[in-house]
């Protein structure tokens, strides 16, 4: 989740701020991205309430499965929308939502399926897991951007090709958050 989450914030606001004669970026002012990207973070405050909802009817479980698979659909839609601020601020929404809503779930779902003495550690290991994720994401990301980068008047800058596969980085690792709260056992098959 961690990864699913710091991949957007690489990516994004660098696709806003390139020049548009890179050809890829849109050439947004510092002020003018932080709008751009600001309905995200909106969208993440109005999607929490929707989470702790799913959680108390639909449980922990599939409620940070659904934030994971919209976490991705953000990465897929941006695949196609990054060539415009509109398209961009869509997607950067979507990723966002699906954060609001898997955010939530992966502490009720901890404090769920460990001893009550176990609490206290068990989010602090949470909280720990999430710190690696964006830290991971951070490095990685910042090894695929310089990697896959172009000259451009004297600075290197990453490619179309560099953000796309940041982007399918995001989705991957959303995809694989998923697939591994799918099988998750439920609290009473969980080991105390």
């Amino acid at each position: 989740m961690g990864m699913g989450l710091y991949a957007q914030l690489l990516v994004i606001p660098q696709i806003l701020q390139l020049p548009v004669a890179t050809g890829h970026g849109l050439g947004q002012s510092m002020v003018a991205m932080g709008l751009w990207i600001a309905p995200g973070g909106l969208a993440m405050m109005a999607v929490s309430p929707i989470s702790g909802r799913l959680i108390t009817t639909r449980g922990p479980k599939p409620t940070l499965i659904l934030g994971s698979l919209v976490i991705a659909s953000g990465y897929a839609s941006a695949m196609f929308l990054m060539g415009s601020t509109w398209g961009v601020m869509i997607a950067a929404v979507i990723t966002s939502s699906g954060v609001g809503l898997a955010y939530g779930a992966m502490p009720a779902l901890i404090m769920s399926s460990v001893p009550h003495s176990e609490m206290g550690s068990a989010n602090s290991v949470n909280t720990l897991m999430r710190s690696i994720g964006t830290t991971t994401a951070a490095a990685v990301l910042g090894v695929i951007l310089t990697q896959i980068s172009v000259d451009f008047g004297g600075l290197f800058v990453p490619t179309e090709t560099g953000f796309r596969v940041g982007l399918l980085l995001g989705c991957g690792v959303a995809l694989a958050a998923a697939a591994v709260a799918a099988m998750i056992p439920p609290p009473w098959e969980a080991e105390d």
